[in-house]
This record gives C-alpha cells, structure tokens and sequence, in this order.
C-alpha cells in the first residue's frame, strides 16, 4: 500500500466529472487500499473519494468506526435522498484547508453501489453519514463544500489556502536546504 498525493483547492483538476469504473479488478482494488491508508493517514478523515487523489474515477472509501477497521468501499456510487428534511453541519475538507462553512444536505440518503467484489450493495444513511457520502459524492461530481459558500466567502477562503499553501512549500524549500 501507498500513501498517494493529495489536491488542494483552487486547483483546477477538483472539478473534473469521475467517469464511472468499467471493471472491478485488482488495479482498482489496490487504488482503494492505497485510498483508505491515505485516508487513515490524515487525522480525523472518514472519507475519500479518488477526486482528491487525481484520479478521476467513481470511487469512495470511508470508515466512522472508532477503531478504524470497518473501511467501507463504494465504487460507481448512486445516492438518492430518502428524505426533504436537510440538517445543516459545517463541514470541512483536508483539500481546502483550515477553511470551514455551514452546508445543507438531506438527512437522510440511500447510496447504491458496487463493492470490491463488484458485488451490488445497498446502504441507507442518516446523520453524519449521510453528510459524508454526499460530500464525497459532490467530489466525484467536480463540486466541493466552498461552492455551498457565498461568493464573498468563496473568494476568502481561495485567498487563505492559497496563501497556506505558499507558506508550506517555502517551509518545505527552506528545511531542504
């Protein structure tokens, strides 16, 4: 397994539309092993989606156990609400970071997809979970929490990451020396 490089907000390739996984095979089940120690690696991550890992397939991985043992694979992922009700949460992303903001999701979901197995599975979803399949799920469609922002807010918080990501690459050139 490989821990892979991660996307930063503004950048261009968070927008591109996943394609839908053709095969369920052993290249695709390394990406998703390969997916989730990524995950496992950033604290307090429950989720991925292969968006963030640049590539640009329909995949996820999350696990909100405890113990971080109960990973969870959704490959060509189909969610519907099962609810008008919307909770509000603020959310982040470990892609646009140190930025949070309130976003409105349904309550309650329904996410249908294809295990490692390329099996059919079928999974109802409240609470947090449902909040976190449906942001990884605005992943695999180009969209990103900061797009639920105002505009105002929206140009903030690009201001900030990109400033964040200035000061990390110089910390980086400055400690390689």
């Amino acid at each position: 397994m490989a821990l892979l490089p991660l996307l930063n907000f503004p950048d261009p390739r968070l927008r591109t539309i996943a394609k839908p996984v053709e095969q369920v095979n052993d290249e695709i089940r390394q990406l998703a092993a390969d997916m989730l120690e990524t995950m496992y690696a950033i604290p307090g991550n429950t989720g991925l989606s292969a968006t963030l890992v640049n590539r640009h397939i329909q995949l996820i991985v999350m696990d909100f156990s405890k113990t971080k043992d109960q990973p969870q694979v959704f490959i060509n992922p189909k969610v519907t609400p099962l609810s008008t009700q919307t909770q509000v949460n603020e959310e982040c992303c470990f892609c646009v970071p140190e930025i949070y903001g309130k976003v409105a999701r349904s309550s309650r979901v329904k996410i249908e997809a294809l295990n490692l197995e390329g099996k059919k599975i079928e999974i109802e979803a409240d609470g947090l979970l449902a909040v976190c399949i449906q942001h990884e799920m605005d992943h695999l469609n180009g969209k990103l929490f900061v797009d639920y922002l105002s505009p105002l807010k929206r140009q903030r918080a690009r201001e900030k990451v990109e400033k964040l990501v200035r000061q990390r690459q110089k910390e980086k050139v400055t400690v390689k020396r």
